[in-house]
């Protein structure tokens, strides 16, 4: 059963654009009164993905939580600038470096917890270890680490839906004209051959703050090993959440216990000082 959050008078959103490394991006924003003392729950879509592809799920987070938060979409994505061009080796590292900081900064967000899908769940973690002084915790959700074969296989068959389902179609309705070089850019992307070695595991011992892996037990682009390698290699405390019968959007394939399992993690993180570090635990494996 999907989750039915409680009503908060004074919650408001809005959508607007912000100038930030260069680039005019599409922002919404989700304010509560008030929030005081509460960090921004920062919201990072997927390979495919847009501000509207979260749906309502970030509200239901915000709500559940008295955050405020915000979503945007990537640069080349949705209603942000477009990108030329394919996508350089490591462009998930550009966005954690580059773009992210830079949209954090020109929204004033100084105290932040990144929640990020797949390839947003990648950037979150990149962007932990590069400017942890923004960031007070971490949530991903199916992130991936190192290209494993399950995941080609996985965009091997969404490039066959794409070219005879009506997936185009879909993704049309939030990338417009874009969509199908977003899409094409995406899959070649991690197709090609020398994305085969891609692998970020060398920055994760610089993760220090406090962090939940959530992982689809059946998810199709990733195993477990993702999570539990993660887990594995973090200098913070982590939780890790294997999901069964859950496939790669663990937010709507297990909407009810993901918001549980997120709102429990982010209040524990409110009822500590931001400037009070945790102390580094291993990572330990639930199931839901």
């Amino acid at each position: 059963m999907k989750p039915t959050p409680p009503t908060i008078k004074g919650l408001s959103s809005r959508i607007f654009h912000v100038e930030a490394a260069g680039c005019r991006f599409r922002v919404k924003s989700i304010d509560m009164a008030p929030a005081k003392e509460k960090p921004t729950l920062v919201f990072l879509h997927e390979g495919l993905g847009c501000i509207e592809l979260w749906r309502d799920f970030p509200q239901a987070v915000c709500e559940s939580t008295g955050c405020d938060g915000l979503i945007y979409d990537r640069k080349g994505y949705g209603g942000s600038d477009t990108y030329g061009g394919p996508w350089p080796t490591d462009y998930l590292t550009i966005e954690s470096q580059t773009y992210l900081p830079a949209l954090l900064e020109a929204c004033n967000i100084k105290d932040a917890v990144l929640i990020g899908h797949s390839d947003g769940g990648t950037i979150a973690l990149l962007a932990a270890s590069f400017c942890s002084e923004r960031i007070r915790g971490l949530i991903t959700e199916a992130a991936h680490i190192f290209v494993e074969d399950i995941t080609l296989e996985g965009i091997r068959r969404a490039v066959q839906a794409f070219e005879t389902t009506d997936l185009k179609d879909r993704l049309a309705r939030y990338h417009h004209e874009n969509t199908d070089t977003i899409f094409r850019r995406w899959a070649n992307r991690w197709l090609s051959h020398e994305f085969y070695d891609w692998n970020i595991e060398e920055y994760l011992p610089e993760i220090t703050c406090p962090l939940l892996v959530l992982q689809g037990e059946d998810d199709e682009y990733g195993t477990n090993a993702q999570a539990e390698r993660i887990a594995g290699q973090v200098s913070g405390p982590v939780e890790v959440i294997l999901i069964p019968a859950c496939g790669h959007v663990p937010h709507f394939q297990a909407q009810e216990s993901v918001l549980s399992e997120m709102t429990s993690f982010i209040k524990s993180l409110i009822s500590v000082s931001p400037n009070i570090k945790s102390p580094a635990v291993h990572g330990r494996a639930f199931y839901v």
